[in-house]
């Protein structure tokens, strides 16, 4: 496709096709370049002041157009999707503000420093991997968890111990048989205990 790559060719090429965050093989692909020179390319210029942010082995952002905190939570540990305290937040659950991005996966727990944002990434049960939605909203797209899954997800949390509780969860507006039937996939007795006390 480009036999000379102009960082600002390159730039407007990827955002007219909303490509703003990517793997080598991604670049590779949209600028049809052998993978060594594509790989060379973007090395170079996600240096200091260059057109791409290295946000972890094997994947980019444009430096000047970044995606959204979500996506790029989305394609930073997959399988995930955003639970827990953001997507409290995000639904007016927790009327709290929250600095970190947090997310569900069936991964290994991980955490990343990137922007000055922190993302973490909680390990759940592979049955448990569900109640998650597809948002497309302002130009974004993500997997975020349903109102009711964020709940349980971060009520299981509290029940293991590794998250305290909060109390100024508003679950008035909450489709009860919604927490429970969520509650039930992690099999625990003392989340559908408290599940039912909402």
């Amino acid at each position: 496709m480009y036999t000379l790559l102009k960082p600002i060719t390159i730039r407007e090429k990827l955002l007219e096709v909303n490509m703003r965050i990517f793997t080598l093989r991604d670049f590779e692909l949209f600028s049809q370049l052998p993978s060594q020179k594509a790989k060379y390319f973007l090395e170079k210029e996600s240096g200091e002041g260059g057109l791409f942010l290295r946000l972890k082995k094997g994947l980019y952002g444009l430096r000047t157009d970044l995606p959204s905190e979500e996506e790029i939570a989305n394609r930073l540990y997959r399988p995930s999707y955003i639970s827990f305290e953001y997507a409290l937040a995000y639904y007016n659950i927790l009327p709290e503000m929250v600095y970190s991005v947090t997310s569900a996966t069936t991964k290994p727990t991980r955490m990343f420093e990137l922007t000055g944002k922190t993302f973490s990434f909680l390990k759940i049960k592979k049955e448990a991997y569900r109640g998650y939605l597809l948002k497309k909203e302002e130009g974004k797209i993500y997997l975020i968890a349903e109102p009711e899954k964020a709940v349980v997800d971060y009520l299981y949390f509290i029940v293991l111990g590794k998250k305290h509780p909060n109390e100024r969860l508003y679950t008035h507006s909450l489709r009860k048989k919604k927490l429970l039937e969520y509650a039930r996939l992690y099999k625990r007795d003392k989340l559908i205990t408290l599940v039912k006390k909402l």
